[in-house]
């Protein structure tokens, strides 16, 4: 293994009981429901793929449900409660790295949360590259999003392994020849590592 791609929601971020929309309804004054059926359901998928801009889609959901808010003050609420870090597995990840193995992130992301991870959280500090759904046009259950990898690293297949919380992610990177590890939180990194040698 030259370089290990690491999922971010559910392994490098820790989720808040309950969601990151928990206490919306407190906080902002938004419903969790309303916001997931006039937002996430009819334009999540084209915004995580890059086909549309999260403000433009939130900015005019908002104006009729929510008229108080703007999409960059619902952004960053939403952002900086969706930041827990697993310090203990970044730990680990940092002692592979000192070995000279690459770091990369390989997530489901749009572009403005994917800059406020690489860019507010650091993780570029921690990671040599983030490749991400809305900025190769594909999710991780997509055998393209591999082959795009590839192509933008040059690594092998063979060399390339990933690090991922949802089964269909790891049975779909195993199929492009990548090794497949799965996290659950229940072991350590180097647990996985010796276990799935």
């Amino acid at each position: 293994m030259k370089v290990l791609m690491v999922d971010v929601d559910g392994v490098i971020i820790t989720p808040r009981p309950g969601g990151w929309a928990a206490d919306l309804e407190r906080d902002l004054g938004l419903s969790g429901a309303v916001l997931q059926d006039s937002f996430f359901r009819p334009h999540w998928n084209d915004i995580v793929l890059g086909r549309a801009g999260l403000h433009e889609r939130l900015g005019a959901v908002l104006a009729e449900h929510a008229p108080h808010l703007t999409s960059l003050q619902l952004a960053a609420y939403w952002f900086e409660r969706d930041a827990q870090l697993n310090e203990p597995l970044l730990a680990e990840l940092a002692a592979l790295r000192a070995t000279g193995v690459q770091l990369h992130l390989a997530t489901v992301q749009e572009h403005e949360r994917a800059a406020h991870l690489w860019d507010t959280m650091r993780l570029r500090d921690r990671f040599e590259a983030m490749h991400y759904a809305a900025d190769l046009g594909c999710k991780k259950s997509d055998p393209a999003f591999y082959r795009a990898v590839e192509a933008r690293t040059g690594f092998a297949p063979a060399d390339i392994a990933l690090l991922d919380d949802t089964a269909g992610n790891i049975e779909v990177a195993r199929a492009a020849g990548w090794r497949g590890l799965h996290w659950t939180g229940e072991q350590t990194l180097a647990e996985i590592l010796a276990r799935q040698a």
